[in-house]
């Protein structure tokens, strides 16, 4: 996001594709934590194309509908934005990193705020539990809304109002059973004796390595060699915009 000239998008893109290679993880796995976004990204584009004004004559004009130069490029660049932020993410948490993991380096992280007596742990583990359950909430939507279909119901046909009315016998039990699984959930970590941060210990505890520094030091050259294109390097590639 704070990527603004032509070179520094070009230096975003370059510094993804690095990190999918040193991850091993295959370049359809990525695309395919794209798929879910290809909407947004469409929809974003279009706005861009057509809302973004530019200064000289609109390279397609047709009624009230302009097209500027200006517009495509920022098309490209919000859909290159997202794809670069989502892949990034993937490669860097979701696709490499277990939610254990990811709970103690973000409670790890966060340690300081212990001193202000803010709830680190119960922060960790409720992040842990929203990523663990999406799979879970998503497979029970597709079964409501296919018991649903069963019993008549449309959700593809009709106006944006139409389909929201649909969507409301899904949101419903949709509710009740996060409820009930949430309830379960606290159930069964009271019965395993489950009491915060209090006394706990953990199997694997993690240590900062020579890869750690190495990986951090990457991410902050990264970041300032982002801003640092901004300041004096903005115009060295700018396809006539």
């Amino acid at each position: 996001f704070v990527a603004k000239a032509t070179l520094a998008y070009l230096f975003v893109i370059l510094f993804t594709l690095f990190l999918v290679f040193i991850s091993r993880l295959r370049f359809r796995i990525i695309l395919k934590a794209l798929k879910p976004v290809i909407f947004i990204m469409v929809f974003t584009a279009f706005f861009n194309i057509f809302w973004t004004r530019g200064e000289g004559e609109p390279l397609f004009s047709y009624g009230i509908i302009r097209i500027y130069k200006e517009g495509i490029w920022f098309a490209v660049m919000m859909v290159l934005r997202v794809a670069c932020v989502l892949a990034g993410s993937c490669v860097l948490l979701t696709y490499t990193t277990s939610p254990i993991a990811l709970t103690d380096g973000l409670e790890r992280l966060l340690a300081p705020l212990k001193k202000i007596h803010l709830p680190v742990h119960e922060f960790s583990m409720m992040m842990t539990i929203a990523l663990r359950f999406i799979p879970t909430l998503v497979e029970e939507t597709d079964k409501i809304m296919s018991a649903q279909k069963a019993r008549g119901a449309d959700f593809s046909s009709g106006g944006i109002i139409k389909r929201a009315k649909a969507l409301l016998p899904v949101l419903i039990p949709l509710f009740a059973s996060s409820f009930r699984r949430a309830s379960e959930l606290a159930t069964a970590m009271e019965c395993r004796c489950y009491r915060g941060d209090k006394g706990r210990t953990r199997m694997t505890t993690l240590r900062y390595s020579m890869t750690d520094l190495a990986l951090l030091l990457l991410l902050l050259f990264f970041g300032a060699g982002v801003i640092l294109i901004n300041i004096f390097l903005p115009h060295i590639i700018s396809f006539g915009i």
